[in-house]
């Protein structure tokens, strides 16, 4: 797959991540006392209190992740003929599943358990779970190993599912679960992935050509109440490291050739 594009992703994202860049500006403010530069320093120093100030007030993360979100619609309605049901990786800690040899999840555990359900509903359809490893230094532990396992303990036969463990993102998500499953023309397939992800994953899909059903979980954002004061600046700061992150990988794969819309609306009709 693209190699390439996978390590220059990982080490811009390194440098430009919002979090990386306050700290950025606290060694500058660090280095400008140092040399007694007092004048530029209280400058350096203000700015980063006002963005922190602004960041933990403000729902921003969520102001930024809302327009991802509302693209497509929460429980949208299904057809009755589903033949196949597909979910991203996500929620799996594969590092710390091995550490303590047990399911560890982070956030997006909606997407199993949405996998789940809609498995259960439609005993037919064919399933695909689709992760590997998204570090640049440890491919050993797997995403997929984490979700057949948890699978297994919560009674869904694990057996149905086709596991596809060698992506590293969501390009070759796409790219070598369609290798591996090979859908025909005119099925119906699900897609199940966090609802700011949906996007950029739909886009993927369907500029693969793989019409897929956008059914978008583990929402962050709470419409109607965008503009609330609400004093949380860890939580702020997660939400806008997040949203920054998606809205960087949409350009990045509309510049790349990878999506066909900055902002992909989704496969027609779908």
């Amino acid at each position: 797959m693209d190699s390439v594009f996978f390590w220059l992703s990982k080490l811009a994202w390194l440098i430009i991540a919002p979090d990386s860049l306050l700290l950025v500006l606290v060694l500058v403010t660090w280095a400008l006392l140092w040399r007694g530069k007092n004048r530029m320093a209280k400058r350096m120093l203000g700015l980063v209190a006002i963005v922190m100030l602004i960041v933990a007030f403000f729902p921003v993360g969520e102001w930024i992740l809302y327009p991802l979100e509302k693209q497509f619609s929460a429980n949208p309605a299904l057809p009755q003929r589903i033949d196949g049901i597909i979910v991203l990786s996500g929620a799996e800690d594969a590092n710390l599943s091995t550490a303590w040899n047990q399911v560890e999840l982070g956030d997006g555990a909606e997407r199993l358990l949405a996998f789940q359900a809609l498995a259960r509903q439609y005993p037919g359809a064919k399933l695909v779970f689709t992760g590997g490893s998204g570090s640049m230094v440890n491919q050993t532990h797997k995403e997929a190993d984490v979700a057949e396992r948890l699978l297994k303990q919560q009674g869904l036969n694990a057996s149905r599912v086709i596991f596809e463990r060698e992506s590293r993102n969501t390009f070759e998500n796409v790219m070598l679960s369609k290798a591996r499953v090979k859908p025909a023309v005119g099925e119906n397939w699900i897609l199940i992935t966090s609802a700011f992800h949906m996007p950029r994953s739909a886009g993927i899909f369907c500029h693969a050509e793989w019409p897929v059903i956008p059914y978008p979980v583990d929402h962050r954002t709470w419409p109607g109440r965008l503009l609330r004061i609400d004093l949380n600046l860890s939580s702020h700061l997660g939400g806008m490291v997040t949203g920054i992150r998606e809205w960087v990988g949409l350009a990045a794969y509309y510049a790349t050739g990878k999506t066909a819309a900055l902002l992909p609306p989704g496969c027609a009709g779908h």
